[in-house]
């Protein structure tokens, strides 16, 4: 089973994209690692729990107020939900202290994610899909490209782009919030070389500057590319034979982090 690593950045089209990928005719399962991320501090969950300790103290408005509608102990008694829009004023922009503060976030979702992801991959593999998309917004900054067949990273060429989309989808955020948005991420355009330097048939690039419609070419013929690749009865084989499925993956990982280490290599001398 081929695993899709995609990834892009913030207001560059990636949710459009995997939309695109999970609808006919591609019908491809997408493990969303922002949804899985919501569901892992929940309240009530280990997540949640970590993250008030850490932040409470200092983020007065880190819980959503109560209201009717809202009890203070929460609709299910486990905790009111976490007002995300104070979470973020806490974690996104590019001092060393929200650094610092989205250092210690990732390191209380990030595991929680990793596992839920790889519990759903393994539920796609048994049910025979061909492929399987990963979602996951920090794709190489987690170093989890080294599990996937293939990264697509969803980019576009001109910032003004990007930040022209992201206040369009968030009216709320102010120029200087939805920057601060942006420069928390990794320039999706380091993304694109870094998915390219992989090599053909192992990293794409979905340049989506254009329309809707244009982009959709795009995954059309990334998908029809991948499908060549990956030979229906090898896939099948695999599937089989589970021992020489685990020794196929394995080689591969081994593969994906050598490309990685002569990226990061090449881009310490730049």
């Amino acid at each position: 089973m081929l695993i899709i690593g995609l990834t892009g950045s913030i207001a560059t089209g990636k949710s459009t994209v995997s939309s695109i990928l999970r609808s006919p005719p591609h019908s491809l399962p997408v493990v969303d690692a922002d949804v899985i991320a919501r569901e892992v501090v929940e309240p009530g969950t280990r997540g949640y729990r970590a993250i008030v300790k850490h932040f409470g103290p200092t983020t007065p408005d880190l819980l959503v107020p109560p209201s009717e509608d809202m009890p203070e102990q929460g609709p299910a008694g486990k905790g009111r939900p976490l007002n995300r829009p104070a979470l973020g004023r806490r974690v996104f922009g590019d001092s060393e202290e929200r650094k610092r503060d989205r250092a210690v976030l990732n390191g209380i979702v990030h595991p929680a994610v990793r596992w839920a992801m790889f519990r759903r991959v393994v539920g796609c593999y048994l049910h025979g899909h061909w492929a399987v998309v990963l979602d996951i917004p920090l794709l190489f900054e987690s170093k989890l490209d080294r599990f996937c067949g293939v990264t697509a990273v969803v980019a576009v060429r001109d910032p003004a782009v990007q930040m022209r989309r992201l206040r369009e989808r968030d009216a709320h955020l102010s120029a200087q919030e939805a920057e601060d948005r942006v420069r928390s991420q990794a320039d999706v355009r380091v993304k694109a070389a870094q998915s390219e330097a992989r090599g053909e048939g192992r990293g794409i690039v979905l340049w989506n500057d254009g329309t809707r419609e244009e982009l959709e070419g795009e995954v059309a013929r990334a998908v029809e590319g991948m499908r060549r690749g990956n030979d229906g009865l090898w896939s099948w084989v695999l599937l089989a034979c589970p021992p020489l499925a685990v020794a196929v993956a394995a080689w591969r990982i081994w593969e994906n982090g050598r490309l990685r280490k002569e990226w990061e290599r090449r881009q310490s001398k730049l």
